[in-house]
This record gives C-alpha cells, structure tokens and sequence, in this order.
C-alpha cells in the first residue's frame, strides 16, 4: 500500500516504516508524526503530520523517499492551503 495523492486534504496513508539506529548518535529511531518546514522559490509552506523517523536521543528526523515525493509534490500544489498562519521575520544582526 502507497501513499494517496489523489485528494491532498486526506490524511496520507503509508505503510509503517522500520528505521536503522540514528547514523549521527546511535539513537533508536522511532516513527513519528512531525510537521515540516519546507522552503520553496515562492516562500515557506508548512507541511502537518508527515510520517518520519525521529531519533529518540538527538531528535534527528529521516524520511522515506515516498514522504518525501510527497511532500515535494505538495509544497508546489496550486491548490488554496489547508490555513494560513503568520510567522514573525527577525535579522540576526537585530540582536
């Protein structure tokens, strides 16, 4: 069973992954749910609830190559967004 694309709005599906140890700290690597910071030409698109392996020791996050089609694919979707949210800007020449 593959990820669904055909409704973005749909919580993906995607099989249950088993992830090595951490390859920075030897940490096991556990499958979470996180949310994603992807930067594009046209700006910043948060993406919610991206199944990925976070290491339980350093928190090192890792993706399948499946997520992260997907999340490729809907970072460019022309499609109005889930929400929107406001994000404060700071320089840090500011400090």
């Amino acid at each position: 069973m593959g990820a669904r694309l055909e409704n973005p709005d749909k919580e993906v599906s995607l099989m249950k992954h088993e992830y090595a140890n951490c390859s920075f700290c030897g940490g096991i690597v556990k499958e979470r749910l996180v949310n994603v910071d992807y930067r594009t030409k046209n700006g910043l698109v948060i993406i919610e609830n991206v199944p990925a392996g976070v290491c339980c020791q350093c928190n090192e996050r890792y993706f399948t190559a499946e997520a992260a089609k997907i999340m490729e694919k809907l970072a460019y979707i022309s499609k109005t967004p889930t929400r929107v949210v406001s994000v404060p800007i700071r320089r840090f020449s500011e400090y």
